[in-house]
């Protein structure tokens, strides 16, 4: 638990769990992706409420995503600039997953990663009041992305070693039941919208699936950064513009 904690959150972890991990362990982790999921969705509901009593909807919309960022330590944006530099790139799948590797930001990669964090911002500022209110899709999306994460994970890796590797070794299938479970659960939480999101959420899976197999012969550590923040951001579509969940 606490493994899946310090790994996917910045969140504090007790210094006596503070060990580094064996190999499979961050699959085996898995099983506590939802408790993952639910206590960023909790944290960020709490924060939109408070910055929605305080700030426009456009600002508190900002300040939820910056908050969104800080509590996963910007590991997955990471990704998804990775991608955004390497998956278009004209060049051999070898020479991609090389640029993919690059510390450095490039042109496509920093632009990427500017619209998406904008329209994720539109986004939560346009999540209106329906169902259980705003917190419904604030819990749904970071479950729904956790939950992707490991299907993604058991896809062929495009290369040995490597985070995406690791994390498939010790992936278990309890592991997939128990988080397919609890998104189904939660996603009900949000009436239509929650199941048309989730199911949007795979659809964009499916596509990244796609491209990452045509593109770089199969799924790396930054192609799963970049499914959870796609799906994350199809969740929340799902509900902008507010409406009722009736």
């Amino acid at each position: 638990m606490w493994l899946a904690f310090s790994f996917l959150t910045t969140l504090p972890v007790p210094r006596r769990w503070q060990t580094a991990p064996l190999p499979g362990d961050l699959g085996r982790a898995a099983l506590y992706f939802p408790l993952v999921g639910l206590v960023l969705g909790a944290l960020l509901a709490a924060g939109d409420w408070l910055a929605g009593r305080t700030f426009p909807e456009l600002l508190s919309g900002a300040l939820v995503v910056a908050l969104w960022a800080a509590l996963t330590g910007g590991l997955h944006l990471d990704g998804l600039a990775d991608c955004g530099d390497g998956l278009p790139a004209a060049a051999t799948p070898e020479r991609r997953l090389e640029i993919m590797r690059d510390p450095r930001l490039g042109t496509f990669g920093g632009l990427s990663l500017i619209l998406f964090v904008l329209l994720k911002v539109l986004a939560v500022a346009g999540l209106g009041s329906a169902g259980l209110g705003r917190a419904a899709p604030l819990l749904i999306a970071p479950l729904a992305g956790r939950w992707l994460l490991l299907l993604m994970a058991r896809q062929p890796n495009a290369r040995p070693g490597g985070l995406g590797a690791d994390f498939a070794l010790g992936l278990q299938p309890r592991a997939l039941w128990a988080v397919g479970a609890a998104t189904l659960l939660v996603a009900l939480l949000g009436g239509w919208r929650g199941l048309l999101g989730l199911a949007l959420a795979h659809g964009e899976a499916w596509l990244v699936w796609q491209a990452a197999r045509a593109r770089l012969g199969g799924v790396t550590g930054d192609v799963l950064g970049l499914t959870v923040e796609l799906s994350e951001l199809v969740v929340l579509l799902a509900f902008s513009g507010g409406g009722s969940l009736s």
